[in-house]
């Protein structure tokens, strides 16, 4: 079948112990139909997936329905709002009021758990089994209070075994510059000497620090058991040919990142 949107225009996630029975992939701002600062960053069209961020709307319709041609169902898109709640993607769809959380999970075929984001850290789920998968939604709010863990226990109660992650493209470890409330809400959240070796000083500004979003991820999903984790090496805003960011640019659109049972 040919599409308008290429395989190469997608991130395909190397996730060695994904399950055959499960699909993922993350999208980048190319291969779409919008323009501007929507765009793909080299003059061409962008595949801004976000209807929320003053992007022409139809143009956003067609992006997504570029996308469409990948998957097995509808995407699951709910309203972030950088908490902790879990929503059953099964509740989601396009006739139905947009539901607001953070996270979803799925477990039966065709459902599709969506997340978006341009900076934020988007965490996608498998169980080893291949009958339950989530996706999260992890800027550092959402993070520090527990997103992850409460997706792990969500995809737990619908049945799944050992869970396997993939931490996909978000602001990397050189370029997330946050103030002291940031690490104190971490260290609040996971006492310890590696929760302050994720925060790096800035030697020129006393009271700003770089964090590590990926380590910061990895320690708080061994609270809950998850050591099987990979990704995490692909950083929005030092690739403006490939991602949106919005601590570069303001201004952007969004990318997503999807998991499904086939």
């Amino acid at each position: 079948m040919m599409v308008d949107l290429a395989r190469a225009d997608l991130v395909w996630p190397d996730w060695p112990d994904l399950p055959a029975s499960v699909g993922a992939l993350a999208t980048g701002r190319s291969g779409g139909v919008s323009v501007g600062p929507y765009g793909d960053g080299q003059g061409g069209g962008g595949l801004n997936l976000g209807l929320h961020c003053g992007d022409d709307p139809q143009a956003v319709r067609v992006n997504r329905e570029r996308l469409q041609a990948w998957l097995p169902g509808r995407p699951a898109w709910i309203a972030q709002v950088h908490g902790a709640d879990v929503v059953d993607a099964a509740t989601v769809g396009p006739d139905q009021p947009v539901r607001s959380g953070d996270a979803s999970i799925a477990a039966q075929p065709g459902l599709v758990c969506t997340v978006m984001t341009a900076d934020c850290l988007p965490v996608l789920f498998a169980d080893l089994e291949g009958k339950v998968v989530g996706a999260a939604h992890a800027g550092w709010r959402g993070l520090a209070a527990g997103v992850l863990g409460a997706t792990v226990r969500a995809m737990r109660l619908a049945g799944a075994g050992e869970i396997t992650a993939w931490l996909g493209p978000a602001i990397g470890p050189t370029a997330f510059e946050v103030g002291e409330d940031v690490r104190a809400a971490f260290a609040a959240a996971l006492p310890g000497a590696a929760t302050l070796a994720a925060f790096a000083p800035k030697s020129d500004q006393p009271a700003k620090f770089l964090a590590d979003m990926g380590a910061l991820a990895r320690l708080m999903l061994a609270q809950d058991g998850i050591t099987r984790i990979h990704g995490g090496g692909l950083c929005t805003a030092t690739a403006p040919e490939r991602f949106y960011s919005y601590r570069r640019d303001g201004v952007t659109g969004r990318q997503a990142s999807l998991i499904w049972i086939k």
